[in-house]
């Protein structure tokens, strides 16, 4: 317990004109990792707009890791094919979590995180203070794939007896 600074929450809201791996449609679902963690999303049954809002919950020990998200179609016959894969650093939302900021306003912009060639933000991602917690909200474009974005939302849950922040 005490290596662990804490939980990352993940809402995966959304995906929006993922890539079509079959016929007409794709059978997407997400793999999420940090460092050995793994976690997955259900399959949502042909949609290229398929909307999860599911909860992942990953342990937090080294904040340097990126997070690293991998969409896949579901095939039954064969190996499930690749529709793209993007990551994040978590670095600028943990700065934010350090500031203690419980006077602020709900809705109060923290800090803006700008797209770049080294990271995967489709648009400029906010960590805002909202309802007395910090969260990020970013869209994320995929790599290695013709078209696809995915929609989260992250969030950080303390753990009693961790290291903290």
């Amino acid at each position: 317990m005490e290596h662990l600074m804490g939980l990352l929450r993940i809402h995966i809201h959304r995906g929006v004109n993922l890539a079509i791996r079959d016929v007409k449609s794709s059978d997407p679902y997400i793999i999420v990792k940090l460092g050995k963690q793994k976690l997955k999303t259900r399959v949502i049954r042909k949609n290229t707009n398929p909307e999860w809002n599911e909860d992942l919950t990953l342990t937090v020990a080294d904040p340097s890791l990126p997070v690293k998200l991998f969409v896949y179609d579901k095939d039954r016959l064969s190996f499930d094919d690749k529709m793209g894969d993007a990551e994040f650093e978590i670095g600028p939302f943990l700065e934010a979590l350090r500031m203690r900021l419980d006077a602020l306003p709900s809705g109060t912009i923290i800090t803006r995180v700008q797209p770049t060639r080294q990271n995967c933000l489709a648009d400029e991602s906010r960590v805002v203070w909202a309802d007395g917690k910090v969260v990020q909200d970013m869209v994320l474009r995929l790599r290695n794939v013709e078209s696809g974005e995915i929609e989260l939302r992250l969030e950080w849950i303390d753990i009693p007896g961790s290291r903290g922040l």
